[in-house]
């Protein structure tokens, strides 16, 4: 590439033919040839950093007036520029969509998360070839490319052992990949991936493991690589984070830190925010606190173990916030020690949505109860305040703690509508290139500027052509603009919004919003109709914090904002509107094709694991029957032989002691166990695990019959089932429990099954024919 400038609209770059001659020998070889030499990036590019953290909120941050303190944050804000009208999408998976793509994510497909994908065009999960990542445009254009933690981008078919992989971070344009997969992981026991092979911590928490602490130290040690293995070659490293996501994990040194610094409650805490925020400068001297969520009581309503555990839960969020942000540090300096600082660009957004009001109203030590509807006692919950944030527990914070970390706005995480579920601090580092230290910049601007801001500072065009494929056009506006000149007029004068049918509309400081459902109810969708919600209006420029609904005042101006958000849902593949939240997280209920597509029955063999609610055979809300084919030698069998879910839910077929046993977990709160009473005797047996499902609906209970080479050893009744999920972080296993336990019958053991496994068969429906391959006969379980 030496001699002339490509110009890089066509990627990857074409090769160069020689045309030098070739003579007979190289003896006799006169005219030298010119050298195969990599793709150069253009001169003066920097380095790129992007870190993304989870479920922030605008008023959560040290560096945005909030308490959680974030000494990363406040150190590249002071020596930066803080963004303090930027904007999300209000969820996970579409806000990282839109970030590596430079477009709005219903137009790439992700209108929800991975796991909530279905067939219209807007919400496939599926990432179309003509949207580029940031990632593939800067490897073709000659960067070292890696990403570390969390992903959240793969369509959930995709993430299983055979693929395919050109949708996982290796495929989409990253040299390397450290992290997970899902949309939240265990940061004491976490399943991760290196590239695509599935990968295990080489300690545990006892050993003083943190998932955190462990992305760092991979991203680290890979940025000290790239400096010694090519130092004229810049880097793109993208650090995102699992905190402050669900479920918060840390050690209790962290929470201790902020021990009763949130006992004035979620009411004086908004205030204490404000007040720090206009001291910054981040909000406008007018600017007040929105109306507070109807349904969500005042902490002086809170009775005292509600508020007790309120306040825990809330430590703990504070500490794992600050605990990622310390660790980002590490990163930080260690650039700084590379003498790479000055000269990357570093974007560091603390939210990839508002705070996450999913914790209802009281909060909870296990997640995954609340997205079913479950909602936990405090009175109980105030009996276990030790074990929040440690490896018991998979906690969530209530929702007016939410509402607070997203001070001054209105809403949470889910509510596009409003700017609490949609504005999240913004920093941007880059000595080289910013002369303002510490400014502010109040333009408005979405996750889609990202792609488009940091192609400008590299130097390079978007890509027409991508691989082959014709693009689509970038639909960010570059923020280049603003770095030299704090007071230019904003280039995004319009931007629509909508999640799960929220939605809303801005236009010159105007916004037309409407909230159409409650982010901690995720299983009512489709019971209220898009027709019926009632739309509010505000003009921002004197309202920075939608404070004061303006519909009744200005109806003409609200109808021209609310057709102008037809036109751009129409544009960008929003419809149809969908609001189901834990009812699409199933694939049959979302109408998606899973790997297994229809089959009602499957073999796995031993060996098989980390296999995804996606890529297995679903046996929720229906009969089923797991047969197991197992060989025991001269000692007693003992662990797990098929396993699904962990510690807060699943089921597991294990040999305790020799002897078969079954447990089905309802979300930790009820455990169903079945031990038989002798054990194998050395030889081939069936182990057969029958579940007559009650039928009617889901999250039916059910019976449990154990069998022994066709013989009943033991029967249990499940109360209740869990109906859509299991587990976001947690799989299916053949041979051992990864992760965490299903049961404590085998806690702190090694789960891997001493005998041999030839094979399990799981078959699934209220007629199943299950084979026999001892007895050559077929069985048919019905369900009762």
């Amino acid at each position: 590439m030496s001699g002339s400038s490509p110009e890089r609209t066509v990627l990857p770059l074409p090769e160069t033919a020689s045309t030098v001659p070739a003579a007979l020998g190289i003896s006799d070889q006169v005219e030298a040839f010119d050298p195969v030499r990599p793709v150069e990036p253009p001169r003066g590019a920097p380095n790129v950093v992007l870190v993304v953290l989870d479920d922030l909120g605008f008023g959560t941050s040290s560096a945005f007036g909030g308490p959680c303190r974030m000494p990363t944050a406040d150190r590249l804000a002071d020596d930066g520029l803080r963004y303090t009208r930027f904007h999300v999408t209000a969820l996970c998976s579409p806000t990282r969509q839109a970030l590596m793509t430079g477009r709005n994510h219903h137009s790439v497909g992700m209108g929800g998360t991975t796991e909530m994908a279905t067939a219209a065009p807007g919400y496939t999960g599926v990432r179309p070839r003509s949207a580029a990542t940031i990632a593939q445009t800067l490897h073709h254009n000659g960067y070292s490319t890696a990403a570390f933690g969390k992903w959240h981008q793969t369509p959930a078919p995709e993430v299983s052992p055979v693929g395919p992989f050109d949708r996982w971070p290796t495929g989409e344009g990253f040299d390397h990949f450290y992290g997970f997969m899902a949309c939240e992981m265990n940061h004491w026991t976490p399943l991760l991936y290196e590239g695509t092979t599935p990968v295990e911590p080489t300690r545990r928490p006892e050993q003083g493991y943190h998932l955190s602490e462990d992305l760092v130290d991979h991203a680290v040690d890979w940025v000290r690589t790239q400096r010694t293995m090519a130092p004229d070659r810049p880097f793109f490293t993208y650090l995102a984070f699992g905190a402050a996501h669900a479920p918060l994990h840390v050690a209790p040194e962290w929470q201790e830190r902020y021990r009763g610094e949130f006992d004035h409650g979620w009411d004086r805490q908004r205030e204490i925010t404000l007040a720090r925020q206009k001291e910054l400068g981040v909000v406008p001297p007018e600017t007040e606190l929105a109306p507070w969520a109807d349904g969500v009581p005042h902490w002086d309503d809170l009775g005292e173990d509600q508020a007790a555990v309120a306040n825990r839960l809330m430590e703990t969020f504070a500490g794992f916030t600050e605990h990622a942000d310390t660790q980002l540090g590490r990163f930080v300096d260690e650039l700084e020690a590379l003498g790479e600082l000055d000269d990357t660009l570093f974007v560091y957004l603390l939210g990839d949505n508002g705070a996450s009001g999913e914790g209802g109203i009281v909060g909870t030590t296990v997640e995954h109860r609340l997205g079913h509807g479950v909602v936990d006692d405090p009175h109980e919950l105030a009996g276990h305040l030790d074990e929040i944030g440690g490896p018991q527990s998979y906690p969530i914070a209530p929702v007016g703690w939410a509402l607070a970390m997203n001070t001054p706005y209105q809403w949470t995480k889910q509510v596009a509508s409003h700017f609490g579920g949609t504005r999240d601090g913004l920093i941007v580092h880059w000595p080289r290139g910013i002369a303002d230290r510490g400014g502010l910049r109040h333009q408005f601007h979405h996750v889609i500027d990202v792609l488009p801001t940091v192609l400008e500072c590299a130097g390079l065009p978007a890509p027409v052509t991508v691989d082959g494929v014709a693009q689509q056009p970038v639909e960010g506006t570059s923020m280049r603009y603003t770095f030299d000149d704090p007071g230019a007029a904003e280039r995004r004068t319009t931007q629509y919004f909508e999640m799960c049918g929220n939605r809303g509309i801005y236009y010159h400081g105007w916004t037309a919003v409407t909230r159409h459902g409650i982010p901690w109810d995720m299983v009512s969708g489709g019971q209220k109709r898009f027709a019926e919600d009632v739309w509010e209006l505000y003009d921002t420029n004197a309202d920075p914090s939608q404070s004061r609904d303006l519909a009744a005042s200005y109806p003409d101006r609200l109808r021209e904002l609310q057709d102008l958000f037809l036109v751009e849902a129409a544009r960008y593949r929003v419809f149809p509107l969908d609001d189901r939240v834990t009812e699409r997280e199933n694939p049959t209920v979302a109408g998606r094709i899973g790997l297994l597509g229809d089959r009602t029955s499957t073999t796995y063999h031993a060996g098989i694991r980390r296999l995804t609610e996606e890529n297995t055979l679903d046996v929720k809300n229906r009969s089923h029957r797991v047969t197991a084919d197992i060989e025991i030698g001269a000692d007693d069998a003992a662990g797990v032989i098929i396993s699904q879910g962990g510690r807060f839910g699943g089921w597991t077929l294990y040999c305790l002691g020799g002897r078969p046993c079954y447990e089905y977990n309802y979300f930790g709160l009820a455990r169903s166990t079945v031990r038989a009473d002798d054990t194998l005797t050395p030889g081939r047996h069936e182990v057969r695990m029958d579940f007559a499902y009650d039928g009617g609906g889901v999250a039916r209970g059910g019976q449990v019959t154990l069998a022994v080479d066709g013989r009943p050893v033991g029967e249990a009744r499940v109360a209740a089932t869990i109906p859509y999920y299991f587990s976001f972080d947690e799989t299916l296993d053949v041979g051992v429990d990864l992760g965490t336990p299903v049961s404590e019958d085998y806690a702190g053991t090694d789960t891997a099954f001493t005998a041999t496994i030839r094979a399990v068969h799981v078959a699934v429906g209220d007629d199943v024919v299950v084979p026999d391959e001892d007895a050559r006969e077929r069985r048919v379980l019905t369900s009762q």
